[in-house]
């Protein structure tokens, strides 16, 4: 089977050629694509996936309750639920939150093991 070339696109035009064509094979359904248009569309996905981070970057949090609500959402967690992962009660959550309480050392532990915040962005930004 012949390998697909590195695909790359430089243009807004290229990018919505190619968002289109994926959504047209997606309309399909991947049960009924063929192994040749689930390769196409792996292929387009990962370029446009590409072309996507480097020309809209998503700016990091500037703050520790900005990078909490990054990760709430790259979780597709709510308040509620995240206060529940974390252990903590969703009023101190909330609080915390909305800069009406102070962080303590057991907070900031757990959010360092449970969501991976790094522990240097953490003291900084404590």
């Amino acid at each position: 089977m012949k390998k697909l070339p590195k695909l790359s696109f430089s243009t807004e035009k290229e990018y919505a050629a190619a968002m289109q064509r994926i959504h047209l094979l997606m309309k399909k359904g991947e049960s009924n694509l063929s192994s040749t248009e689930l390769k196409e569309l792996q292929h387009l996905s990962i370029a446009a996936e590409h072309y996507e981070d480097t020309r809209y970057p998503i700016p990091r949090p500037t703050t520790l309750t900005g990078m909490i609500e990054l990760k709430m959402f790259e979780m597709k967690l709510k308040q509620k639920e995240m206060a529940s992962m974390l252990d903590i009660g969703e009023a101190k959550f909330s609080q915390i939150l909305n800069g009406k309480r102070d962080p303590d050392v057991d907070f900031l532990k757990k959010i360092y093991h449970k969501l991976k915040i790094d522990a240097e962005f953490i003291m900084q930004h404590v």
